[in-house]
């Protein structure tokens, strides 16, 4: 699992969770700044090159998960399905 692959996909999903259009009435987030906190603190973490658990990571592009919830409310779910696709091939192990 490298810390570089994973930045780069947690960057791009924090850029979609960013859009001032989001609708986040059925993500078990509350608001943009809830949901970038949380994505903020990843990237934080793997741009010292310390990788997060992996099941905190996972929550976030699970099925209904927050991301996914709010993707299909707000237009981009298409997008949020190659992200996930892209996290998942990066976790396998």
């Amino acid at each position: 699992m490298s810390a570089a692959v994973l930045l780069d996909i947690f960057q791009r999903a924090r850029d979609l969770v960013a859009r001032p259009e989001n609708d986040f009435a059925w993500s078990s987030w509350r608001d943009a700044e809830h949901a970038l906190e949380e994505i903020d603190g990843i990237i934080s973490r793997l741009r010292n090159g310390d990788i997060p658990d992996q099941f905190a990571m996972s929550i976030l592009f699970a099925p209904t998960g927050p991301m996914q919830e709010l993707s299909l409310s707000s237009g981009w779910g298409n997008r949020f399905l190659q992200l996930a696709s892209e996290f998942d091939e990066a976790t396998e192990g």
